[in-house]
Parts: C-alpha cells; structure tokens; sequence
C-alpha cells in the first residue's frame, strides 16, 4: 500500500474509535471529524492490514501507532545501479523531455533497473537535498525573472565628492539555468526598466518566451493575481521580441524564488564587493559590475556540477527565442484628444491627423525621433518629432480641402492680393502677418478683409484699413465695425500737438532721450 497524506494522529485514533466502537458508517466519521470519506476509508483499511481494533493495546503510543499504520518503503534487497540525477534534471529542462522517457533511457541501459514509480520517488528524494530555488523545475528557454535589489550604489560628483545619484540594481535571471544579468539605472522609471530589459536580452543572445517581473510599477500597471494590467510600453516590448508578459502573483513566494535568489547572489557578489569603490558615473560602475557578472556565472554550483555558464550554453542558450534584426526602440503611449484645428497637443507641439479625427480619442506614442498616431488600432499619421514649444507640425493631406488651398498661399501672394484692393489694405495686410507668431494665424484675417468688398465699396475697405491702422486696431473685425458703423466716412482724429516746456539747461538734466 503506497503512502498517502496523513491526518492528524490524533484524528486518526477518533476515526478507529467511532467505526469499530461506535459502529457509526464511513460517511458518519467523515462529516464529524470533517474529514473526506477517502481518507476514513483509507485509515479503517490501513488498521485492518495492520490488524487493528478497538480499543488500541494499551502500550501501543502514538509514534508506534503511525508505524504500524504508515510503513516506510522497505529498502531494496539488492543494489540496483543508482540513475545519474544531475543528467536527469538537466535532461528534464529540456523542451518535451519527461520524466518517462528518460526511466526508459535507464531500463534500456539497466533492465534490471527501478520500476518507473521508484524511479520517480528516489529523483523527488534526491531533490530534496538542493536548495528550494534548485528544487524547482523550469523549462529550457521559458521563463525570465526580473527584479531590483534593495540596496542602491552611490554615484559621486568627481570634483565635490557629493552624492550625485543613488544607481538602482537591476537583476534577471533565466529559469532553468540560473544565468544572471545585472546593471546599474538611475532610476526604477520605464525608460531605466525596458532599456534593461533590452540590455538582457542582447547580454543573452536571444528572449525567453516568458517575462516574470516583480510587480515593478514600471511594468505593471495594476497588480491583479489572475489578470495583471500590463504598461503599454512594456508590453509592446515584449511583442517587439516575442515574449509574454507574466507577473509574479502577490503572497506567492514560490513565483519569484528564482530571482530573488539571484538579488540575494548579487546583493553578496556584487554590492559586497563593491561597498568600498568609488565611482563617479554610471558606466564607470556598470563597467566594473560586468566583470563581477562574469565571475557569478562562472562560479561552480555546490550540489550541480557545473555552472551557471555551462547551464545555459547547454540547455537555455539553444531555447530562447532569437533576437529580431533591430533592437527595441523605446516609446511613450498616452491617448489624445483631436482639436478642432485637428492637430494633437505632444508635450506643447502641434501635429496634424486626419481632419475626419476631429474630437475622437486617439493613441499617441511618442520615441526620441518620431510621434505615431493610432486610432483603433490603426496607425493614422507619422511624424518627425519636433521639440520646438508651440510650433506645428502639418501634413498637407491631413487638411480640409479648404484649408489645403490656404496651405499653398505665402506672405507675399497675400500682400499682392490685398493690394487689388488698394495700398492701404495692402499695408493693414503685411502689419498683420508681421505680428502673428506665425503667417499662416493672419491669413484667415486678411481673406476676411478682402471678402467685405463683396458688400462695401474698395474705396470705402481702404478708409476703414487707413483708420484701423491709425488705431493700431489689426485684426478682421476691427475693419468690419468700422464699416459696420460708417466710422471710414469720418475724418481721421488730428493729434493734438503741444509745445512741450523748454527744456531747462544743465549738466544733472539728463532728459528723456536718456531712457528711451
């Protein structure tokens, strides 16, 4: 009879008491001793294989109770040829390799070998001589842990001696080999993470399939044990190299063991050794952590043959998933909303979409060379970023057709417009476009004022520009209430000249030229 989970002991002794001296059924001791009717069947069959009643001989205690009902294995009574378990678990990381398959490899070389079941029993007690982290079973290629440690490195200023920075470690380690990769970031932020990330993958020569923060706000936007909300960014990393996204679960710790094994390797290997340097830039430090890299994947395990290096190059390296021609390049996803100008407001810049977008809700992602606009998943423009404040960036084929014709009208077509209408409209006209930020914002302006001839007379059009530049009054509907209240029939205000005081003669005097 193979061992099973045992209850209580003390249960135990209650389930032979109320079967044999109560007579009550199966069914009947499990619900009182909120026990699953199996496991009472399975302890009245254990005492009757045991020969066993009620009332227990007196002298039989506890401890002897629970031989008599759970005999260990009795040991093989002649030597068998032990398996080489270091080959089996290196053998079982691999792709499709189970653990039927290599019992069959050992009877082909030794018939007279374990049976499958004490094959499978005498590997799961060998296992249990490593370490929890060595214990656990990962597949060749699947699975990346990643994770920061908790003490930071101080990055000092070269002439003050001052803290200019504290570098965050960051740390990813593979599942079925242990291979380490650490860098120093300044920060914690999502550029430092997916950058790190990159770093990894090209350290690696290749993805795991699967990517196994720590909850990082970086990468995970909100935490959930069954449905964790991924950054955009991070996840768009992911795909670029052909990897899923899988947290750790929270209170699980068993998720992150593998990396938070390789932090504490780190946090003794590297920050250790390095808390007596200096250092005073970042890639002065990351330089310096590659060696100490170097050194953690090349020590020799303890209970393993091997190392970390040896690992991977055997079962890890050929797995991960080969990376693409061109590295991951970094970008920002927020959602915008159209204007009416149908422009995008992208840190103070202007960028033109379709007219048709007006008012929608759009996704924009922003890198350091280009702004890409989505719109249901559908790439809708693609700009050259500008990091000129308040500037515009417009494609042409993006405008109204109305608005297309205006595109193609420059300062001076504008000016000689105008001056069909006469040389006062024309100067209202050029004053106008020199004082907007850019010409295009007058020439809605200056059509307004030619299109008025449509209703005045031109000789009236250029009364009313010769008054409202007099007034220092540019803009259309200056010009319109002029006409508006027949102010362009009036005779323009005379300034009113004054002799001024003469100016008294002295060297203290400095007059007012002296302040212009």
């Amino acid at each position: 009879m193979s061992p099973r989970p045992r209850s209580d002991m003390r249960k135990i002794r209650d389930v032979l008491r109320l079967t044999f001296a109560m007579g009550l059924t199966r069914r009947q001791v499990a619900d009182a001793l909120h026990l699953a009717p199996s496991t009472v069947s399975d302890c009245i069959k254990r005492a009757q294989t045991a020969g066993l009643s009620w009332p227990l001989p007196a002298e039989l205690d506890t401890a002897a109770l629970e031989r008599r009902l759970f005999p260990s294995v009795a040991p093989p009574t002649t030597t068998r040829p032990m398996p080489d378990w270091n080959y089996v678990r290196k053998e079982l990381a691999r792709v499709g390799v189970t653990k039927w398959l290599l019992w069959e490899e050992y009877r082909e070389v030794h018939p007279d070998g374990y049976a499958y079941s004490q094959f499978c029993n005498l590997y799961r007690e060998w296992t249990k001589t490593l370490g929890v982290v060595m214990r656990q079973e990962h597949r060749a290629g699947e699975k990346l842990f990643i994770d920061y440690a908790g003490p930071t490195i101080p990055i000092y200023d070269y002439v003050t001696g001052e803290v200019l920075v504290t570098a965050q470690l960051f740390v990813a380690a593979l599942g079925a080999s242990s291979y380490v990769y650490a860098e120093a970031t300044a920060t914690q932020g999502l550029e430092d993470f997916v950058t790190s990330n990159v770093h990894t993958f090209e350290y690696m020569d290749g993805a795991a399939k699967i990517l196994v923060p720590d909850n990082l706000r970086s990468g995970v936007k909100k935490p959930n044990r069954y449905e964790a909300e991924i950054t955009r960014t991070y996840e768009e990393m992911a795909a670029h190299y052909g990897a899923a996204v899988i947290p750790a679960r929270s209170y699980r710790p068993r998720d992150k063991a593998k990396v938070e094994a390789a932090v504490l390797l780190c946090e003794r290997w590297i920050l250790a050794k390095l808390r007596n340097e200096r250092f005073t830039s970042l890639g002065q430090l990351n330089r310096r952590i590659a060696q100490l890299v170097e050194a953690i994947n090349d020590k020799a395990f303890k209970k393993l043959e091997g190392s970390r290096r040896t690992l991977y190059e055997a079962i890890d390296r050929p797995a991960l998933t080969p990376l693409p021609p061109s590295p991951y390049v970094i970008g920002r996803w927020k959602q915008v909303t159209c204007n009416i100008d149908y422009h995008l407001d992208v840190e103070r810049h202007y960028y033109s979409v379709p007219h048709q977008l007006v008012g929608k809700r759009l996704d924009v992602r922003t890198s350091a060379s280009s702004v890409e606009v989505f719109f249901k998943g559908k790439r809708v423009a693609s700009h050259i970023r500008s990091f000129k404040i308040g500037g515009f960036t417009t494609t042409p084929a993006h405008m109204p057709e109305s608005h297309r014709r205006h595109a193609e009208w420059t300062p001076s077509r504008m000016i000689a417009w105008a001056e069909k209408t006469g040389p006062e409209t024309a100067a209202f006209s050029k004053k106008l476009i020199e004082l907007r930020p850019h010409p295009e914002h007058g020439y809605r302006s200056i059509l307004g004022v030619i299109r008025l001839a449509k209703h005045y007379e031109p000789s009236r059009i250029e009364a009313a520009c010769r008054r409202a530049i007099a007034l220092n009054a540019y803009s259309y509907t200056s010009v319109r209430s002029i006409l508006e209240h027949g102010l362009d029939r009036r005779p323009l205000p005379t300034e009113t000249i004054t002799q001024p005081h003469p100016r008294r003669q002295h060297r203290n005097v400095r007059g007012g030229d002296y302040y212009q």
